[in-house]
């Protein structure tokens, strides 16, 4: 299987490229390198015992994403490209709207124009919110992300998150837009701590 795996260098994607190399797949990273290096590919490939394809670019580069999946021949996309620390989200909420939001509708509409239908979706367990119960199953209510010190300076207080806008709504945006016929799976993580043992 040949796999694109967006934002691949960096610390899940990094780990699940070594997985997939390790599994005989063909992997194909895609990062714009905003939040890793391009050192650890030497280790991606090490570990993996193979060598993965990298292209540095970003997700919301449309004409890169279809160049990128009619090349390859990409069967499956991993999509982890998406900014993650939450109080810079609170600071900068633009930058991660258009990075998270943009940038993985750009990367479902290549998709489609190039027939790739299997998607997997790299999403938070800050969907729930704060749970007093560990751990998360599925059934738990969605949570309201902290809201923008912008937004509190504005409304005085109520809540600005609509759910397209909400780690929660984001995370149900990509399955509205696939098509019948594609594979799609949502991936929520928690606190990492493990790492390879170099």
């Amino acid at each position: 299987m040949r796999v694109l795996v967006t934002g691949g260098s960096g610390y899940i994607g990094s780990h699940t490229c070594v997985q997939l190399l390790q599994n005989g797949h063909d992997v194909i990273i895609l990062d714009n390198l905003c939040n890793s290096k391009r050192s650890v590919l030497p280790v991606i490939e090490r570990l993996g015992g193979k060598h993965p394809t990298f292209v540095e670019g970003d997700i919301r580069n449309e004409a890169l994403m279809t160049e990128i999946l009619h090349d390859h021949a990409i069967d499956t996309v991993i999509h982890f490209a998406g900014l993650k620390a939450v109080g810079e989200s609170v600071q900068k909420p633009l930058e991660y709207y258009d990075n998270n939001v943009n940038g993985t509708l750009r990367l479902i509409s290549a998709m489609r124009a190039a027939n790739v239908k299997n998607f997997i979706f790299s999403s938070s367990a800050t969907v729930y919110g704060d749970q007093p119960k560990i751990p998360y199953v599925e059934s738990f209510p969605t949570g309201t992300p902290q809201k923008p010190l912008w937004q509190k300076q504005i409304d005085g207080g109520t809540d600005p998150h609509r759910p397209a806008k909400s780690p929660a709504g984001l995370e149900h945006c990509p399955a509205a837009l696939l098509q019948p016929g594609w594979r799609a799976s949502v991936g929520r993580y928690g606190r990492r701590s493990a790492r390879h043992s170099e």
